[in-house]
């Protein structure tokens, strides 16, 4: 590696995502982070490669933008570059809102927010899907006009069938009975249930129904990428996660990821990356369908996902490609397609163990028997006991929640 010049990576928000990013930095450039957030989360107390700066409602667009705007001020001197890595939809969002006016100060590796919209809204996005031949599950859209039970009524797929809100950020703001993160529908009688609740609560934006596709979370897939500021993908590394968290209001988000490799996989979403002309960090998450054989694209993330990790942990640190981009000015040589040999972990071994796909048992025992897993919050050069007690204790939660929400 080239010269690394003098940089402060600023992360937005405080959670695993946030504390996964500042050990990458950590371990690639032995650099403490400064991370802004509107709290303070377990995943980032009591460390020490990270300092952590609250500022209520640093969530909300006009104290977001002011504490960018006091900090480049009171910055403006310096001749370190600063620079933004975004750790959770909400902040992604705003820094592409806002990409032209941080950037007189900040290095802010995002894409611009017309084309950000297209793709954070699930409907958009998969309109995208079909332009760019890439696959995706049926789907069908309801609004907040909708005649809802007669759209359900006329639903052509079989149950169950797969629920979930097509902006992400404002379905955070409403809250009802029985709320999920996605919700895997049994009956008629359910979706309207839940889709009446939904909007009755006042969520503004589309719900999405789609088919569900065979199997369990042992055929999800997830792939982060990392794309310079010419459009050219630099890195991208695949994963199979084996489970998933099943508590209502964080389904969806992994718990144990496998390295993968899959070049088909990889070929069409570099492509796809080019053609849109994207830039910084991207998230997939796909489904392989036994029916045709094809990974199905479920969403796209616009930064690097929560359980990234596994990506840094399989010798591939998230934050190589970002510095040598964006801070060394580093020229593109070639693209890095993932080969990882760990695997990463969320939760207790036990658990893993416990609740995964029989089938995948000796596999997971090999990797772990071998030394070759790792986790992001367990980290031996940030380990003071307060901050080990907190993790192992975060780490134990993990048994009472599959105890209470895991169905096979």
């Amino acid at each position: 590696m080239s010269q690394t010049n003098e940089f402060q990576p600023i992360l937005l928000g405080s959670d695993i995502n946030v504390y996964g990013m500042a050990r990458s930095f950590h371990e690639e450039f032995g650099i403490t982070s400064l991370a802004l957030s509107a709290s303070g989360l377990a995943p980032t107390k009591y460390s020490k490669i990270v300092e952590v700066q609250t500022h209520e409602n640093f969530d909300h667009e006009e104290t977001f933008i002011q504490v960018l705007r006091d900090f480049a001020s009171k910055h403006k001197d310096s001749k370190k570059k600063y620079l933004l890595v975004a750790c959770g939809d909400g902040y992604a969002l705003l820094a592409s809102k806002y990409r032209e006016e941080l950037s007189k100060f900040f290095e802010v590796p995002y894409i611009d927010y017309a084309l950000y919209r297209q793709l954070e809204n699930k409907p958009d996005f998969y309109n995208i899907c079909e332009q760019y031949n890439l696959p995706y599950p049926k789907t069908v859209l309801v609004n907040p006009k909708s005649e809802i039970d007669t759209l359900v009524d006329e639903l052509t797929f079989p149950y169950p069938m797969i629920l979930k809100p097509g902006n992400s950020i404002s379905y955070l703001d409403v809250h009802f009975e029985g709320q999920k993160k996605a919700f895997t529908i049994a009956s008629n009688e359910e979706m309207k249930l839940m889709l009446h609740r939904c909007y009755e609560a006042g969520y503004p934006d589309e719900m999405i129904i789609q088919d569900f596709i065979p199997g369990g979370d042992e055929n999800m897939r997830v792939l982060n990428a990392y794309v310079d500021k010419n459009h050219k993908v630099r890195m991208m590394c695949l994963g199979h996660p084996l489970l998933e968290d099943p508590s209502p209001k964080a389904i969806g988000n992994y718990v144990a990821i496998l390295p993968d490799y899959n070049q088909q996989v990889y070929q069409q979403i570099q492509d796809f990356l080019e053609k849109i002309e994207y830039t910084g960090f991207a998230n997939f998450d796909m489904k392989y369908d036994p029916r045709d054989g094809s990974y199905k694209l479920f969403e796209i993330n616009l930064r690097q996902g929560r359980s990234s990790f596994y990506v840094t942990l399989n010798g591939y640190n998230l934050t190589r490609y970002l510095v040598a981009d964006r801070i060394n000015n580093e020229p593109f040589t070639e693209t890095i397609y993932g080969k990882g040999s760990k695997l990463w972990l969320g939760v207790p071994k036990k658990v893993l163990l416990k609740y995964v796909n029989p089938s995948f048992k000796e596999e997971i025992r090999r990797f772990i028997n071998s030394g070759n897993y790792g986790t992001t919050l367990f980290y031996s050069k940030d380990n003071s006991p307060k901050r080990y007690l907190l993790m192992k204790y975060a780490f134990h939660r993990y048994i009472g929640a599959f105890k209470t929400y895991f169905h096979k």
